[in-house]
């Protein structure tokens, strides 16, 4: 991705996909994540990828014969903070100046504020930021750690208790929970209601594995874990800290540190999973440091560049 030469490959625009090309993309990506040990594209781009309605914009690179050589994606949704961008070039089509073209096809596209994400911190992409003029804007640490070790037994604060998520009935409400607990997140805190049943229908989901903290006098939610079990064939399953909230006004009683081991306490009790992971900004120093005192170590990192 950091070489200078100019590619060979050509590089298309378009704003929808065929569900072919989709499949293709996907299956590029797959194999992008095996070799580098971090997938190319985060959740959010994943739905948008199969989802034909969601506005964006496609690049995509082609060898003389045919062969999908990389891809970019550009969220769309809002230009006036910024385009979304993520890029993946195939192993063993790399160094050929394809993932700069791509690049240079997205600065030609993006109407507004750039903002890309480098998955797995690699050094050509930084390489090809720098060239590019683009800056480290925020990082996003992967912790992981083994569910053979103890996990701390949870300790709710008096009078809480724990139950699972109910759909159709708790939506609304954990919806404005989430928006407090995450009013100052660039992403988790805009959820909206279709970002929840998007992820309510994904095969994943799992009601039990969606823990509720809650006040029994009134049934108000106070702060919730939602863990995740990735699955892939041919790879290891492992379980994910998908997100963790607590209502601003329950900060300070450990709800957190409670509500984290109870997660993980289900995925290795209920689930049989012997690792776990989860992501956590580097400027997120409270949540970084309950981690590693949980027994979580960096994995990789992921990382955010701007442009304008």
């Amino acid at each position: 991705m950091s070489s200078a030469e100019p590619t060979t490959d050509q590089v298309d625009r378009t704003d929808r996909l065929t569900p072919a090309e989709v499949a293709e993309v996907l299956a590029m990506a797959r194999l992008a994540g095996d070799t580098d040990g971090a997938d190319p594209f985060d959740e959010h781009t994943l739905l948008r990828l199969r989802d034909p309605q969601a506005p964006a914009a496609h690049l995509t690179a082609h060898a003389a014969d045919g062969t999908l050589t990389g891809y970019a994606h550009l969220d769309t949704t809002d230009p006036a903070s910024g385009v979304g961008v993520e890029l993946v070039v195939r192993p063993g089509f790399r160094r050929r100046g394809t993932g700069r073209a791509l690049a240079q096809g997205v600065l030609a596209a993006a109407t507004g504020p750039v903002r890309a994400w480098a998955h797995g911190d690699h050094p050509s992409a930084a390489a090809l930021a720098v060239d590019l003029g683009l800056t480290r804007a925020r990082v996003l640490w992967q912790f992981r750690r083994p569910l053979a070790e103890p996990v701390p037994a949870p300790r709710l604060p008096t009078g809480v208790t724990l139950r699972s998520f109910r759909p159709g009935e708790d939506d609304a409400d954990w919806l404005a929970l989430n928006a407090r607990a995450f009013a100052e997140h660039p992403e988790q805190g805009r959820w909206t209601m279709d970002d929840l049943r998007t992820r309510l229908a994904e095969p994943w989901f799992d009601p039990a594995g969606f823990l509720l903290a809650v006040d029994p006098s009134d049934g108000r939610l106070l702060g919730f874990h939602w863990t995740k079990v990735h699955e892939r064939p041919g790879a290891a399953r492992i379980g994910e800290v998908y997100v963790v909230g607590v209502d601003p006004a329950a900060h300070g009683g450990g709800l957190g540190r409670a509500l984290t081991t109870a997660g993980l306490a289900y995925l290795r009790d209920r689930r049989g999973l012997d690792r776990v992971m989860l992501y956590v900004d580097e400027s997120n120093t409270a949540a970084v440091s309950l981690y590693e005192r949980l027994g979580f170590a960096r994995w990789c990192g992921h990382v955010n560049y701007h442009l304008g």
